[in-house]
């Protein structure tokens, strides 16, 4: 059976743009238009779908043949063979036996007497020569109802139809035989309802070799007549005689082919008539369609493209067995390793900023001054195990003499004691640097990932010489604080001396932060905790933390403000994390037992981060408000058994002790403020010079000499499988991105688009519901005229008109049948030339 060769020559252009996209991993949706023909009943519906197709399978016959909606999907395959939805599983090789199961299937639901039904059949059909679309054919429109058939057989034949025709993508062939009456059709008044444009409507007319003799449909077929946008396309289908007879589809082109040439009325325009003819538009229409979906294909493409060269660029000139490229890329690398380091702790701007959280050079600046400080702070000495031990090492110096001065092997006692206790915070904060810089290290050597073992070469190295250089820099920081330990310098320009001590009052240590003003020294969200069960348990808001207060606001805008505490007397507490909560908590409490907030003795706040939870209570500090002491909390917890202790230790002390006391008191904080100070300015400095600046000097000089120097640099640099095969896809990738623009270009330049025909007066559709139905529409180049009496076959106009009955002259020769004679051949005058159409006679 013939074909349909245009929508073969399409099938390898779309088959090459779906092979490369499924190479690439990327879904290509073409949705190809529907094609659905509507039209009366034995229109030749089914016969011109057939056609279309080139294969002969649906039911022929007269009267309501197609009763229930085909859907019609040809799936492009190697083999051919098709399968219905409610047969899955069982192919058809014969085509006749598909027609049978149509015609079964349709008896099954509908009955044998021309009943329909909405339910529409699926049918499948697969093979090499068509494209994937989708073809629908529709019952026919009928008004009398007949047999089992309902009484609003019209109202419901119109309702499945629209059911289809109103999509979009579905292109109408209105379908109107010639030997009906083309201003009644039904066909094109459907098609007209969902396509007022006429952009998706083509107009075929069948039947055309079974019109009366001396009548013809040129005048419809050249658009003159009753125009549609995308015109008339004149199709002869075969007889039943020639169905029963088994005439093959070819022969019945053949004999089509034949009639138009051969036709007086139509050999001037049989290129443009004919099932062949009809299937170019259609096959056109899918062109059409499918360069339509090529600009956003490709845009997409582009921009995976761009994407891809990105990754690509390192990759492209890449040979895995060169060893002369294998080095160039470790030294590359080690570069560039040195660049990020140095980026990432001095802060200079990295291709890579973290925008999550501290990290690097700003992560090692808040462990040096919120961090390193609140550690110190939290070490200082608790006030009254201070005052007690004073008081011990002043009357154990006396020993059994009475005291009448102070001495200062007390103050220098107590002094050592406190600066030895400086070395644990000194040396947690190492610590803390090198957990830090071991991150920044594995970070910066992401890039080596390609290479694992260069990598964990790399890290190795770098790391074992800081982890050398944190111990010289420990030894250092404890050799600094023995240093300290060593001589007591009480001619510090800092130090007040024994005149000036005598002379502080008892709250010199809590007067420092008023110094501040009240200035406001942070502010950030917080969430309160202890805020009871009928408010929620929990929840966020804005805190203001002044020197001398902290006020929390609904938000920040801090128009609604929640409440103010003052800090006098409060101190900080870290509190156990919540079961099931992932939130860092801390409270404000007052030592001496009083409700801090309402009726709570604490005011339980948490933060999301232990950094945000360190950084509020390093700002905490410059307020003033210290953390409790263990010994503190101990203390709180067995007063009672110290009562008698205390007592003896402190209570009973007479009043020249409780002075030397304070005396010593204040020389102690006097000097512990310029030994930490000296600290906190020491400590950063010495982890600076001895760790981090050293090992950005190794990572610069000596690191890719002791890389030479660990092994063999070929195994060093062999690539991870994970590497290999991501490189092998990523190229692959790359070239089939490039493959596809390629063949998207190769389809643009095969193929043609054709432009959308320009509009057309089609009012006509609706003039004949006026109420002079007798007017029929003017034709192109002709004025109205009347129509005649008595309705005959398309394209007949009544009697030739007496002359000047009309306005019209008589035809001059009456020997052709159209009212005058055909001109020689190659002298007939064009469509275009605007001579009104000749008159066609009456039947007889």
């Amino acid at each position: 059976m013939a074909g349909n060769m245009g929508m073969e020559q399409l099938i390898p252009i779309v088959n090459k743009l779906q092979d490369a996209f499924t190479q690439l991993g990327v879904h290509m949706q073409l949705d190809l238009p529907q094609i659905a023909v509507v039209g009366g009943q034995s229109a030749g519906k089914s016969s011109v779908l057939e056609n279309f197709v080139g294969r002969d399978f649906l039911p022929r016959g007269s009267g309501i043949v197609t009763r229930r909606p085909l859907i019609l999907q040809l799936i492009h395959s190697n083999t051919e063979y098709a399968e219905f939805l409610h047969c899955k599983g069982k192919k058809f090789v014969d085509f006749n036996e598909v027609r049978g199961e149509i015609e079964a299937e349709t008896d099954r639901i509908t009955g044998s007497n021309k009943g329909i039904s909405p339910v529409p059949i699926n049918l499948r059909v697969y093979s090499p020569n068509v494209l994937n679309l989708t073809l629908i054919d529709l019952p026919g429109l009928t008004k009398v109802p007949i047999g089992d058939q309902p009484v609003d057989i019209e109202q419901q034949i119109k309702a499945m139809i629209f059911q289809f025709i109103r999509r979009e993508s579905c292109l109408i062939l209105a379908v109107t035989p010639a030997n009906t009456d083309l201003a009644n059709s039904d066909a094109l008044k459907l098609a007209k309802e969902v396509d007022p444009q006429g952009l998706r409507t083509i107009g075929v007319i069948t039947k055309l070799d079974l019109m009366d003799e001396g009548t013809d449909a040129r005048d419809v077929l050249e658009n003159k007549l009753l125009p549609l946008r995308r015109g008339y396309i004149g199709v002869v289908n075969r007889s039943q005689k020639d169905i029963d007879g088994r005439k093959d589809i070819s022969a019945a082109l053949a004999a089509e082919r034949k009639f138009f040439l051969s036709h007086p009325s139509y050999r001037h325009i049989a290129d443009r008539l004919g099932t062949p003819y009809l299937q170019r538009v259609l096959n056109q229409q899918l062109t059409n369609h499918i360069r339509d979906t090529l600009p956003g294909l490709r845009d997409k493409l582009q921009k995976q493209l761009l994407t891809l060269e990105k990754d690509v660029e390192q990759y492209k000139h890449f040979r895995p067995d060169d060893p002369s490229i294998k080095t160039k890329a470790m030294l590359q690398m080690i570069q560039q390793l040195q660049t990020d380091f140095e980026r990432t702790i001095e802060g200079s701007g990295s291709a890579q900023i973290n925008t999550n959280e501290l990290s690097g050079g700003a992560k090692i600046n808040r462990l040096f001054h919120e961090r390193f400080p609140f550690e110190i702070v939290k070490m200082e000495f608790d006030e009254k195990e201070l005052r007690r031990e004073i008081a011990f090492a002043i009357r154990n110096i006396h020993g059994i003499r009475v005291g009448l001065f102070t001495p200062d092997m007390a103050f220098e006692a107590i002094v050592k004691k406190q600066i030895a206790r400086l070395k644990e915070p000194s040396l947690k904060c190492v610590d803390l640097v090198v957990q830090e810089l071991s991150n920044v290290v594995r970070v910066c050597t992401e890039r080596m990932s390609r290479y694992p073992r260069l990598r964990e070469e790399t890290e190795r190295i770098i790391m074992s010489h800081v982890r050398s250089r944190e111990q010289q820099c420990k030894e250092q920081l404890v050799l600094f604080v023995d240093c300290e330990l060593a001589y007591m310098n009480t001619n510090h320009e800092d130090f007040i001396g024994f005149a000036n001590a005598q002379n502080q009052s008892e709250n010199s240590a809590k007067s420092g932060h008023r110094a501040l003003g009240n200035q406001v020294i942070r502010k950030g969200y917080m969430c309160i905790h202890n805020l009871g069960i009928m408010k929620g348990g929990s929840r966020d808001y804005w805190f203001v933390l002044t020197s001398e207060s902290i006020s929390w606001f609904k938000d920040e805008e801090e128009r609604e403000k929640k409440y103010m505490l003052p800090l006098d007397g409060l101190k900080l507490r870290d509190l156990e994390q919540g079961f099931m909560s992932r939130r860092h908590m801390f409270a404000l409490f007052n030592p001496e037992g009083r409700n801090v907030y309402k009726d709570y003795k604490q005011l339980e706040l948490s933060c999301e981060t232990q950094d945000d939870v360190d950084s509020w209570k390093a700002s905490f500090l410059r307020a003033g408000v210290y953390p409790e002491k263990t010994s503190e909390a101990a203390n709180g917890e067995d007063s009672e058994g110290n009562e008698s202790s205390d007592t003896s230790g402190t209570s009973s002390m007479d009043p020249q002790l409780e002075r030397q006391v304070e005396t010593i008191r204040n020389l102690v904080d006097s000097y512990m403020r310029i030994v930490t100070k000296t600290t906190r300015d020491l400590v950063p400095k010495t982890i600076m010079m001895m760790i981090i600046n050293n090992a950005k000097d190794f990572i610069n000089g000596e690191l890719l000499a002791h890389l030479y120097a660990s092994g063999d640099q070929s195994q060093m640099m062999e690539e991870s499988p994970e590497e290999a095969l991501k490189r092998e896809e990523m190229l692959r990738m790359y070239h089939a991105c490039k493959e596809a623009l390629r063949i998207i270009g190769d389809v643009s330049m095969a193929t043609v688009s054709t432009p959308v025909p320009p509009p057309v007066k089609n009012d006509w559709l609706e003039s004949r519901l006026d109420s002079n139905p007798r007017l029929s529409p003017p034709s192109p180049g002709g004025p109205r005229r009347a129509a005649p009496a008595q309705q005959g076959s398309l394209g007949q106009r009544g009697a030739p008109p007496v002359p000047g009955g009309a306005g019209r002259p008589a035809p001059p020769l009456p020997s052709r049948p159209g009212g005058s004679a055909p001109p020689p051949p190659g002298a007939r005058p064009l469509p275009s030339q605007g001579l009104p159409a000749p008159l066609i006679p009456t039947r007889r």
